[in-house]
């Protein structure tokens, strides 16, 4: 237990620091309302009106999702490849680069589509 105390103690200090700096801005912040503040806040742009419901989303919203999960996973499998890099030798190195090569195919595939396009 010994070996976990400065972990405990560490995690004890983040959770008050935390909570105590919540409490604090609570306690001292300023406290004047208005229209502005109290208006949904979509990047400097006056919100538009919904209709009931809620509204759909386009579609790029979830393409632009589906291809942030595939990068963001290629990363994942990058870092623990790289960590042990040297016990794994050629087979590692192969199937790596295999992997990498999946993942370009995916991303000429999305680049041909006009996926990445901003319009």
């Amino acid at each position: 237990m010994n070996a976990y105390a400065p972990i405990m103690v560490l995690g004890a200090l983040a959770a008050a620091f935390a909570v105590g700096s919540v409490a604090m801005a609570a306690l001292t912040g300023p406290k004047r309302y208005n229209r502005a503040k109290l208006d949904a806040y979509e990047c400097g742009i006056e919100p538009t009106p919904q209709p009931e419901g809620g509204g759909r989303f386009p579609i790029k919203y979830y393409l632009t999702a589906m291809l942030f999960i595939v990068f963001d996973i290629e990363i994942v499998f990058l870092y623990p490849w790289a960590v042990s890099f040297d016990s794994l030798g050629i087979f590692g190195l192969v199937e790596m680069v295999l992997f990498i090569l999946t993942v370009f195919v995916a991303y000429a595939y999305v680049w041909r589509r006009g996926g990445l396009e901003w319009d």
